[in-house]
């Protein structure tokens, strides 16, 4: 990608985030285990306006390490169009998972993971950190959100 124009400011960038954050649809899903070993896996997830919601299963090392560990690292674009959201995990079961969240996955995803096994959980992130970056020329301002407050 070649470098064109200057660097977006800082509102341009989280607008942009919002609303890659409503039209995509995979995000790639950092955590760790007790020990330090990392996993990362791309997910199916909703922006609620608030919260990042992913689900998968209990017993895969995301769902463990997300359920654990109360932190994980989403990433989504490429390394031409970075953005990083670093954020704390609350876990949500069949029986305590918001009916709108639930809806709101399934009209975007299509898949329904309440009906497909009980072994699924809900994974609410809520951001306490957003970098966005274009390219090396906006590295300067890419965080936009510190300590889950928006810097613009």
């Amino acid at each position: 990608m070649k470098i064109a124009g200057g660097p977006r400011g800082a509102e341009q960038r989280k607008r942009d985030v919002l609303a890659r954050l409503e039209r995509e649809m995979d995000v790639w899903v950092a955590t760790a285990d007790g020990d330090g070993l990392p996993c990362l896996v791309a997910l199916w997830f909703v922006w609620d306006g608030a919260f990042v919601w992913v689900c998968t299963r209990n017993s895969n090392p995301t769902g463990r390490n997300l359920r654990d560990g109360g932190r994980t690292r989403l990433a989504l674009g490429d390394t031409q169009d970075v953005v990083l959201v670093d954020g704390d995990v609350e876990v949500f079961g069949r029986d305590d998972v918001p009916v709108g969240a639930v809806e709101a996955f399934v009209a975007k995803t299509g898949w329904d993971p309440l009906a497909d096994s009980a072994s699924y959980a809900f994974f609410r992130v809520r951001p306490r950190a957003v970098q966005a970056w274009h390219g090396t020329h906006e590295l300067r301002g890419r965080h936009l959100m510190r300590d889950g407050v928006w810097a613009v």
